[in-house]
């Protein structure tokens, strides 16, 4: 990280203290520190025609005209991407509600100082900043229709591709899980955003889902073919689940590809078991009785309460990537996830956490407990027949 090309902004009410921040990051070495006085000057600067844009941010939480609180929801509300410093007088538990606030509006929060703050503690809190990544831009291509993506499932141009799921306590690979792509004959391979929307809207995602069950269980058994006798996670939409003819459908599945129901874990998000149906809930614990894994997608994005989830035969909880990316360093990610951990463990369920980016995460995870992960610092979703080769490179790492 290269201070003195950074955009530093201090947005501070009091003189005195807006020229001490500002000098201690001159001494660190910043090269463009901005100022503002007041809350609504600051949100000026970070004006989207403003160039360059701001990299970090001190703010006041007392700062005059609008106040810190409003400035942090103001920039959550433009896709504020700049890190946030929030400085204030107020207590401890406070300045930690702060953190959480800011958590849930979606801002990149550093860290929270209550005054005075000091170099040493300044200087730390930058060395948390991590440049938001810029997306590669989506392959150009015109919306598709639903008869052109039934056509494409019809000629079989679906694909799963897998990811790795690490246990954190061995290093030991302990599952793959399942994401659909679409290998366009005009437009290469394409992510979920190409086709599940439309899929969604003419209420056809079964369509998908049982082309991706049949590939992803015919997957497994290659592996196992091949000594790889690895188990895999398969999403599936709760109206898929649903279907009266599932049972026996995924039953004729697993008998035609020789697999047994141990292997493969069906996935379901947090938000489609808010509100339990009693005919659902029989279907997973019909599943579950026959020896399948089930697992909650995105947990913590929902508003699931204990009770709820302990009427669930869920066998593992997925912690969403938004409380696991950059939880080493923040300490309000860091907090909701040992919670979500602890949740897990009280219920007596396995825990998996989604979207590791960084080894701080992965030795964070670790640390805490968790005993699952997955991510880009482990591996790229996968074709399945790349998967041995990398699962080579992975055991002579470990």
């Amino acid at each position: 990280m290269d201070i003195g090309s950074m955009q530093f902004l201090v947005a501070e009410g009091e003189p005195v203290q807006r020229e001490l921040l500002t000098g201690m990051l001159r001494h660190m070495g910043a090269q463009h520190v901005h100022t503002a006085p007041d809350g609504h000057s600051a949100l000026r600067a970070f004006d989207t025609a403003v160039d360059p844009a701001i990299d970090i941010a001190i703010i006041d939480l007392a700062l005059p005209g609008m106040d810190g609180l409003e400035l942090i929801r103001r920039l959550a509300e433009q896709k504020c991407r700049a890190g946030l410093i929030v400085v204030g007088a107020q207590s401890g538990d406070v300045m930690f509600s702060v953190e959480t606030m800011s958590l849930a509006y979606g801002v990149d929060l550093l860290g929270t100082v209550a005054k005075p703050m000091s170099a040493a503690k300044l200087e730390a809190l930058i060395e948390n900043y991590t440049a938001p990544d810029v997306p590669p831009p989506e392959p150009p291509h015109p919306p598709f229709t639903f008869a052109e993506v039934g056509r494409g499932l019809q000629a079989r141009e679906f694909d799963p591709f897998f990811q790795p799921k690490i246990e954190l306590e061995t290093g030991q690979v302990t599952g793959l899980e399942m994401f659909a792509r679409w290998r366009h004959p005009e437009h290469g391979v394409l992510g979920p955003h190409a086709f599940v929307q439309v899929l969604k809207e003419a209420n056809r995602v079964d369509f998908l889902d049982w082309s991706m069950i049949d590939k992803s269980v015919a997957a497994c058994r290659t592996l196992h073919d091949q000594g790889i006798p690895i188990s895999f996670s398969i999403n599936v939409a709760p109206s898929t689940l649903s279907h009266p003819q599932f049972i026996a459908q995924i039953t004729a599945c697993l008998e035609r590809h020789r697999i047994l129901p141990g292997y493969i874990t069906f996935e379901i998000t947090e938000s489609s078991v808010l509100a339990i149906d009693p005919h659902f809930l029989e279907r997973l614990l019909r599943l579950r009785m026959m020896g399948f894994g089930l697992a909650i997608d995105d947990y913590g994005t929902g508003r699931s309460n204990l009770q709820l989830l302990a009427s669930i035969p869920f066998s593992e909880l997925k912690i969403d990537r938004s409380f696991v990316d950059g939880a080493s360093k923040k300490r309000a990610i860091g907090t909701v996830l040992k919670s979500c951990l602890g949740l897990a463990r009280s219920l007596d369920r396995r825990s998996c956490a989604v979207g590791v980016e960084t080894k701080q995460d992965w030795d964070f995870l670790q640390g805490i407990g968790c005993t699952y992960a997955q991510g880009y610092y482990i591996a790229s979703p996968m074709a399945v027949e790349d998967f041995p080769a990398w699962l080579d490179d992975w055991r002579q790492f470990f």
